[in-house]
């Protein structure tokens, strides 16, 4: 199974569980992009430089179907396609909310069109559950396997009416908006 391999990259998990449909496996989590470095002789690292935050999964066997999260910057890209690009192939669903990009964009990596949306604060699940027009309802008694793949079957059918812009052009055009955090005072 393809999430099995990345399950060493998973940090911060929240769950990784099959849906009911035989073969489906979700995860929802951070997914770690650049790892740490090695920090003592039993080869355990220090946490991970760049992470793919309240990143959502869902694999078919070995197939990847879909792949979202915020990330931080645009430039964190790259990280992530050398990582798990090779299997981003047609038929997968891509979309990121990325905090330094003024405008969204869909920019085809691997023969996939992947969505990046600006997303400074907020969280990404509720992000792409409104792109998608998912409602509470339409979750009601699914497991939370079962809930990613709502919103993948969603996402199929969503075309995002963004410009076409490559990822050379897009890097070349990022700002320097953070992330902002509001918690408890």
């Amino acid at each position: 199974m393809l999430l099995d391999r990345y399950e060493s990259l998973f940090f911060n998990a929240n769950f990784k569980e099959a849906a009911s449909e035989a073969g489906w496996v979700a995860y929802r989590g951070e997914l770690v992009l650049k790892e740490g470095e090695v920090a003592d002789a039993q080869g355990r690292r220090k946490p991970p430089h760049e992470v793919l935050k309240q990143a959502a999964l869902l694999a078919e066997g070995d197939e990847l179907k879909l792949i979202t999260g915020s990330l931080d910057a645009l430039q964190h890209f790259p990280s992530l396609l050398e990582k798990y690009g090779a299997d981003l192939k047609p038929g997968a669903q891509g979309i990121f909310f990325t905090v330094n990009i003024d405008k969204p964009f869909v920019s085809t990596i691997n023969g996939v069109p992947v969505a990046f949306v600006p997303l400074v604060q907020g969280m990404a699940w509720n992000e792409l559950i409104d792109l998608v027009a998912l409602e509470k309802g339409d979750f009601k008694g699914q497991s939370s396997a079962d809930k990613v793949v709502t919103v993948y079957n969603a996402l199929k059918e969503t075309k995002f009416k963004y410009p076409e812009v490559s990822l050379d052009e897009a890097m070349s055009k990022t700002n320097n908006a953070k992330r902002e955090n509001h918690g408890a005072i």
